[in-house]
């Protein structure tokens, strides 16, 4: 048995940058507000805040996706909103295949995105990173993406259980 595995997370240079950019922004504000008016908060209140405008900037990183590929089907988990692998079955499946894609324009940017608030008939969209995704077209009718780096690999493991799709395993 074949198996595709994927992790996947936001790590991303000018990610990075920017969260660095938006976390020390409100730090200074905070510090400037603290050193010109000490009694406007107290020691505690400060330290608090500083660890929320921390906690609440670090929180992307903690974003991970994890995609699964065998006999079975094809797994896929987007931590934090994920907490078990999701599967989808051969059997559910009427096409699947790797390409290329507009993150922005076709889903609204990386993420969890599409469905309601972006073009509905594009599907739902589980990206982190790069154009490149594997795209499963469900017997429900429904679509879903899921971004890939290993491009190669998934089309090579996709190939292996070409002949499950459209079976009722």
């Amino acid at each position: 048995m074949r198996i595709f595995k994927e992790e996947q997370r936001f790590n991303q240079t000018w990610i990075i940058v920017l969260m660095v950019i938006s976390t020390i922004m409100p730090l200074a504000i905070l510090l400037h507000t603290h050193i010109n008016n000490p009694e406007s908060f107290s020691g505690l209140e400060f330290a608090i805040a500083i660890m929320i405008i921390i906690l609440a900037s670090s929180m992307i990183f903690f974003l991970k996706m994890n995609t699964r590929i065998d006999d079975k089907g094809i797994y896929y988990k987007f931590f934090p909103f994920h907490f078990k692998y999701r599967l989808i079955k051969w059997g559910e499946i009427s096409e699947v295949y790797v390409r290329k894609y507009d993150a922005i324009t076709e889903y609204g940017g990386w993420g969890l995105k599409g469905g309601a608030i972006w073009k509905k008939s594009n599907g739902k969209a589980i990206n982190v990173s790069g154009d490149i995704g594997i795209q499963l077209t469900l017997k429900n009718g429904k679509k879903l993406l899921l971004g890939t780096q290993k491009s190669e690999e998934a089309k090579r493991i996709l190939e292996t259980y070409k002949s499950k799709i459209n079976t009722n395993v």
